[in-house]
């Protein structure tokens, strides 16, 4: 017996041997489509994260200065996402030969840890990529408006008119 399962936009063609087995089948392959869906979606995460830690990591400097163990343990902490000392470490020199982070020997705890701070030249970065990266998010989601809209059956003629009609 062929049963399709529909998970996520995901569809499966699981084939059950006997009745009996049927509803467990269907349930093992479901749950597979979901782990396999969970693991995409970290994947594309970590992808991101990995296409924006230099913006993050300017971030994390604009609020106050840290040194690197401190960036990586709050990046795991709060996205979940573990870059090590091989990745962050390169990166934070890549930013201050670029001129957007300093760096400065903090020898007053145990041992002598390389405290990093934001530059004005990394706050104009950042502020710039901010208001870039916003200015793509808004276009995203007018697509995606004009997408329903469309596909709702309302026609092109109008289209223009909603857009202006919603910025007022």
């Amino acid at each position: 017996m062929n049963v399709y399962i529909r998970a996520c936009g995901i569809v499966s063609l699981v084939k059950c041997v006997s009745r009996k087995t049927r509803g467990r089948c269907v349930e093992q392959v479901y749950k597979k489509v979901v782990i396999n869906m969970v693991n995409g979606l970290r994947d594309v995460e970590a992808k991101l994260m990995k296409g924006l830690l230099d913006l993050v990591i300017l971030n994390y400097l604009r609020v106050s200065s840290m040194h690197g163990y401190q960036i990586i343990a709050s990046i795991r902490r709060n996205f979940g996402v573990y870059f090590g000392p091989s990745t962050v470490y390169p990166l934070l020199n890549t930013l201050e030969a670029k001129g957007y982070i300093k760096s400065q020997w903090d020898l007053e705890n145990d041992r002598p840890r390389k405290v990093y701070s934001l530059t004005p030249e990394g706050e104009k970065l950042l502020s710039f990529t901010e208001s870039s990266l916003n200015h793509i998010c808004q276009k995203l989601s007018t697509m995606t408006v004009n997408k329903v809209l469309l596909n709702s059956g309302v026609s092109k003629q109008l289209l223009p008119a909603l857009k202006t009609a919603g910025k007022e």
